[in-house]
């Protein structure tokens, strides 16, 4: 299972249908913040439209550029193609994040405190983990790099897992999930992204180290 993480293809595909709809969403809002044709429960975002638009931008090459980054193959082959991706994944990882606090300091609240809570957390969460990213590639650390690229990667997503647990419930229902409730739920399916991504981690490592030399 682990050499899926090695092969193109397969690897692509799966963060790319993990990203889905969070990268089509932002790519749709990113028409819509300079038309004003955003729906109306976005419409309390409007008070920061500067940064709404660079969060819905960044988010969007956030999500394209990321899968790339985690091809072993591809790095091997296009080393010159991993940089600038990855490049690009970092700016774009560092206005995802600073835009984000923004917002939420901008914006009233919508919901309960737990969301907007959540999302500081991740928010910084997700600049401390580029931060960290950044300065292990500089120690040449390429274990402690990708693992907090992986980390980045799986905060800065989190709202595409949020979408796979509210949607089933919405199709059920016939209503979003509102209340305490779903707001304690929305909390938890972002984290299971960061679960998700310690395991991967984990695995990749004893991996490695289970090769005989």
């Amino acid at each position: 299972m682990l050499r899926t993480f090695s092969r193109p293809v397969p690897l692509v595909l799966l963060l790319a249908l993990l990203s889905f709809i969070p990268v089509l969403t932002a790519v749709i809002n990113t028409a819509q913040i300079p038309t004003g044709t955003y729906p109306p429960d976005s419409a309390h975002l409007a008070v920061a439209p500067v940064s709404w638009f660079l969060h819905v931008l960044a988010g969007a090459a956030f999500g394209i550029s990321g899968p790339v980054n985690f091809v072993l193959a591809l790095r091997r082959r296009f080393g010159r193609l991993h940089r600038v991706t990855g490049r690009i994944f970092f700016l774009s990882a560092l206005v995802l994040g600073g835009s984000a606090l923004i917002i939420l300091a901008s914006v009233e609240p919508q919901r309960t405190p737990i969301v907007d809570i959540a999302r500081g957390v991740f928010g910084m969460a997700l600049l401390v983990a580029v931060a960290k990213a950044m300065a292990a590639i500089r120690r040449r650390d390429i274990a402690g790099h990708r693992a907090w690229v992986i980390r980045a990667y799986a905060i800065g997503m989190g709202l595409g897992t949020v979408a796979l647990v509210f949607f089933p419930i919405y199709l059920v229902t016939g209503s979003a999930p509102a209340g305490a409730a779903a707001d304690l739920l929305f909390a938890a399916s972002w984290s299971i992204n960061i679960g998700i991504a310690e395991w991967v981690i984990y695995k990749t490592s004893t991996a490695k180290h289970c090769i005989p030399s």
